[in-house]
């Protein structure tokens, strides 16, 4: 049976059973193979057994399916590639230990970095769109932040009109019972005189 294992720095060894003739991807828990990160669409790619191959497909993802750094729309997915949904990267289990991606070599003369594009959120699933030319050594070290990472709302607590109501019902059953202690604590006090 084939297995997928992330191989992004905390969730290294995290791996998916590939089981099912199709498998839906995405950050929400409604996809079949759950992967809560940022970077991946709520539903972001189906993956489909076809006899003994694995076919990746995209599903209109914000940040892109890719096999071995080449971004796709469907492909066949071949044991020793590398698969990346957004900025998680998996691996086809082999049998073989499982570790991190390994970094970069570095360059000889070093590129500047690329300036941190701001980062928009979908309006439809609030997925965090991924500026381009992060590396997995940039994310595994924290890099650099683009700005409004810490202060994303798309995953805050929603207020609502019930919970304004529930709030205002329990201060009023609050006031009565207090009101109701004075009137008995008064009555009490009335009577022993």
């Amino acid at each position: 049976m084939a297995k997928l294992v992330i191989l992004n720095q905390g969730m290294t060894g995290r791996t998916f059973d590939l089981n099912v003739e199709r498998t839906t991807v995405g950050r929400i828990e409604e996809n079949t193979f759950q992967i809560a990160d940022g970077s991946v669409s709520s539903r972001h790619a189906e993956i489909i057994l076809k006899g003994e191959e694995i076919l990746i497909k995209d599903i209109g993802s914000t940040n892109g399916t890719f096999i071995n750094n080449e971004k796709i729309t469907e492909q066949i997915l071949k044991p020793g590639q590398t698969l990346r949904f957004g900025q998680v990267e998996l691996k086809i289990d082999d049998g073989k230990p499982v570790t991190a991606a390994p970094a970069p070599a570095p360059a000889s003369t070093p590129a500047p970095a690329p300036a941190a594009a701001p980062a928009k959120k979908s309006s439809v699933d609030g997925t965090m769109i991924m500026p381009r030319g992060v590396s997995l050594e940039q994310l595994e070290h924290g890099g650099t932040r683009t700005s409004g990472f810490d202060t994303n709302t798309a995953f805050s607590k929603k207020k609502t009109k019930i919970n304004k109501l529930v709030l205002f019902g329990g201060i009023a059953i609050a006031v009565i019972i207090l009101g109701l202690i004075i009137v008995l604590i008064s009555k009490v006090s009335g009577g022993h005189q």
